[in-house]
């Protein structure tokens, strides 16, 4: 059965996004340079991604019954996002984020998410996961992301674990995947030690598919039979990271989905999130296909 699309299971959040000189580090009243209400969360972003990249791409996510629910879906339609498995939940509020940014790009983010948002997911099994090339799942939304990947390694689709920070025990959804790419807390938190090499051993003894851990500008390491590999990251001139994580990972199910492994996959993935931080928010900044083909081959990169 020939296959020509993705899914992106798991988060879909509102980010309120203040801007400001420094953080703060004391409490009291501090002004915002620069405000914007824009769409984020894992799954979300990484569709949007992988939209810009030239695929056509799901989100399978559940969203609240309020205007933050109607802001979020069109703000997917207009980035050409399917959204017809993004789920009402009956009384339930939206995902919102509070995020400040400094003035040198770095971020805080401070995340609600309202209990009944992950209170059902029993919708889920009626979405074919057959018909995806791909399927990418976060860990914020844990017993939709474990259904998902289930369904999708059942059919043979190639998968993919955003495995950030989450308070659930993550070890089934690892188990599940085909290659699981952690963030630098992600690993700490999920291994029990803040050492990369040994942290990646311990959660390459938890699947049978390949792991990699992401470390912001100093890049990527991920294993290969058993030997340590890295990538750096590209240089460039930060304006914001919200989001950049994130579309990392939409950037690498592109690639996944499109055949490229090891170092080429992280390569591409690492120039779309590059591309992201040269402007402000979560989405703005990602780039199209002629735009990372551009930067790539200025980076004298062959993908």
């Amino acid at each position: 059965m020939a296959r020509s699309a993705l899914a992106c299971v798991g988060s879909a959040v509102l980010d309120r996004i203040y801007r400001v000189e420094e953080f703060p580090f004391e409490s009291g009243k501090y002004v915002a340079r620069g405000y914007a209400e824009v769409g984020g969360g894992p799954a979300a972003t990484a569709a949007v991604a992988a939209v810009r990249l030239g695929w056509l791409t799901h989100l399978v996510a559940p969203v609240g019954e309020d205007d933050g629910a109607i802001s979020i879906i069109n703000e997917l339609a207009q980035w050409g996002v399917i959204t017809r498995d993004v789920h009402k939940v009956t009384g339930a509020t939206s995902s919102t984020s509070a995020v400040l940014v400094d003035a040198q790009g770095e971020r805080i983010i401070v995340n609600h998410r309202h209990p009944l948002i992950d209170s059902t997911v029993e919708w889920i099994e009626e979405i074919d996961f057959s018909v995806f090339t791909a399927v990418l799942a976060d860990v914020r939304w844990p017993r939709g992301s474990e259904r998902a990947l289930s369904a999708a390694r059942r059919a043979g689709v190639t998968t993919l674990l955003d495995g950030d920070v989450c308070p659930d025990d993550i070890s089934p959804l690892v188990a599940l995947a085909d290659h699981v790419a952690f963030s630098q807390p992600g690993l700490q938190r999920f291994t029990g030690t803040d050492d990369l090499r040994v942290g990646l051993g311990i959660a390459a003894n938890k699947t049978s598919g390949t792991v990699y851990v992401t470390v912001g500008e100093k890049g990527c390491y991920w294993l290969e039979e058993g030997r340590l590999c890295h990538c750096d990251g590209f240089k460039v001139k930060v304006v914001d990271t919200t989001g950049a994580g994130d579309v990392f990972h939409g950037a690498l199910l592109v690639a996944l989905a499109e055949g490229l492994r090891g170092r080429k996959a992280i390569r591409f993935a690492s120039a779309t999130a590059a591309l992201k931080c040269l402007q402000p928010g979560g989405r703005s900044g990602i780039p199209d296909r002629s735009q990372l083909g551009r930067f790539m081959e200025s980076a004298r990169e062959t993908l």
